[in-house]
C-alpha cells in the first residue's frame, strides 16, 4: 500500500501566550466585518484623528449633524463615534445607510430615535451603555432595510424585541443577557450570524431560537452552560461554545446538526472520561477545537475531520483508533492538520502505524 506522506511536516513548537488585542473598539464581536467596495460600503475604522472635521464640512455640501462627520467619499455614511454622546443625534439625514455610534455613552433608544433612519443598513452601537429597560420595544421595528445591527459591549439583559425582519447579522457579544423573550426571532428568517458570547446564558429553551431557519454561525462562548445546549437551530454550520464549564459530552449532544462543519470547545474543562466515544459522530465536521481542556487521551473523531486542535491538554496516549476504526485503501483519515503541542507526550511515543491512518496529514504539531 503506497503512503503519500511526502508533504508531511513535523513541527516542534513552544506555546507562547497570545497577545491581547488593544483595538477593542473595532473587533465587532470577534468576527471580521467584510466590506464590499463594489457596493460603496464605507470604512469601518473610526475617522477620528485621521482627517480634520472642518475639511469634511468645507467640502461636503450636504447637511450633517453637528456632532458627526459626513465624509464626501461615503455620502451615505455618518460617523458619530467616540464623541461621548448621550443620545442618538437629532435630525439624521434621510440618506444615511451606515451609522457609526460606537464608543459613546448612549443608554437608551426611544420610539423616535430613528425617525429619519428608515434607510439604515448598518447600525453600530458597540461600547455604549445600552440598558434593556431603556430600549423602547418599537425603537427598531421601522428600520426595514437594516441588515447589520451591532450592540456589543453594552449592558443589555435581554435580546431587543421587534427586530427588523431583514436582519442578516446580529451582534450582541459581551452584554449581561440571560434570556430571550419568546418570539424575538420568529420573523428573522434571513439572519445568518448571531453573536451572544460573553453573556450570562445557562440554558436555552425550545422556543428561544424559533424562526432562525438560515442561521449559519452562532457564538455562545463565555456563557454559563454546563452542557451543550439543546434546541439550537439545525441549520448551523459554525457553533462556538468555548469558555463554558461543560461537565461532559453525551452521545447525542450534536444530534440534528447534519450540516455542522466548525465546532469550538476550547477552555471548557473537558476530561476524557466525560466524552462519549460517539459524541463527535458527524461526517459533516471539518474542524474541531478541543484545545486548553483536561483531556488525557485522544478523542474519537470522524475520518472526515480535517483540522483537529488538541494543544494544551494533558494527553499522554495517542490511539490510532481515535482516527481510524479500520485502515485500508479507502479507509483512512482525511486529517490535514493535527495539533498535539503542549501535552504530555513526544513524537517518539506515537505508535508505528499512525502514518497508515493519517496518510494525507500535512502538519502535526507535537
Amino acid at each position: 500500500m503506497a503512503l503519500h506522506t511526502s508533504t508531511l511536516v513535523l513541527v516542534l513548537v513552544l506555546i507562547m501566550p497570545a497577545q491581547a488585542s488593544t483595538d477593542v473598539d473595532t473587533d465587532y464581536g470577534g468576527v471580521p466585518l467584510w466590506i464590499n467596495r463594489f457596493l460603496g460600503e464605507p470604512s469601518v475604522l473610526t475617522l477620528r484623528g485621521r482627517m480634520d472635521p472642518s475639511w469634511y464640512r468645507a467640502n461636503n455640501p450636504q447637511a450633517c449633524p453637528e456632532p458627526c462627520d459626513c465624509p464626501i467619499q461615503w455620502p451615505t455614511a455618518l460617523y458619530c463615534d467616540h464623541r461621548t454622546l448621550g443620545a442618538i443625534p437629532d435630525n439624521l439625514p434621510a440618506r444615511t445607510e451606515y451609522l457609526f455610534l460606537q464608543d459613546n455613552n448612549i443608554s437608551s433608544l426611544s420610539s423616535s430615535s430613528f425617525t429619519n433612519g428608515t434607510s439604515l443598513r448598518w447600525l453600530i452601537l458597540d461600547h455604549n451603555q445600552l440598558q434593556s429597560n431603556r430600549v423602547d420595544h418599537t425603537a427598531l421595528q421601522n428600520l426595514t432595510r437594516l441588515h447589520f445591527l451591532f450592540a456589543n459591549h453594552n449592558h443589555l439583559t435581554t435580546v431587543p424585541e421587534n427586530l427588523p425582519a431583514g436582519l442578516r447579522q446580529l451582534r450582541l457579544a459581551y452584554n449581561h443577557i440571560t434570556s430571550i423573550t419568546p418570539g424575538t426571532f420568529q420573523n428573522l428568517e434571513h439572519l445568518t450570524l448571531l453573536l451572544l458570547q460573553g453573556n450570562r446564558f445557562s440554558t436555552i429553551t425550545e422556543d428561544d431560537f424559533k424562526g432562525l431557519v438560515h442561521l449559519n454561525l452562532l457564538d455562545l462562548s463565555g456563557n454559563l452552560f454546563p452542557t451543550v445546549p439543546r434546541h439550537l437551530p439545525p441549520s448551523l454550520q459554525q457553533l462556538y461554545l468555548s469558555n463554558n464549564s461543560l461537565s461532559g459530552l453525551e452521545e447525542d449532544c450534536l444530534v440534528g446538526f447534519s450540516g455542522l462543519r466548525y465546532l469550538r470547545l476550547s477552555h471548557c474543562g473537558l476530561q476524557s472520561p466525560s466524552i462519549h466515544p460517539l459524541a463527535f459522530n458527524l461526517s459533516s465536521l471539518v474542524e474541531l477545537d478541543l484545545s486548553y481542556n483536561k483531556l488525557s487521551l485522544t478523542p474519537t473523531v470522524p475520518t472526515t475531520l480535517q483540522y483537529l486542535y488538541l494543544e494544551a491538554n494533558q494527553i499522554y496516549q495517542f490511539s490510532v483508533s481515535s482516527f481510524c476504526q479500520d485502515v485500508g485503501p479507502l479507509s483512512y483519515s482525511r486529517m490535514k492538520i493535527l495539533r498535539l503541542d503542549g501535552n504530555k507526550m513526544t513524537y517518539h511515543q506515537l505508535p508505528a502505524d499512525w502514518v497508515y491512518c493519517l496518510r494525507v496529514l500535512h502538519h502535526i504539531y507535537i
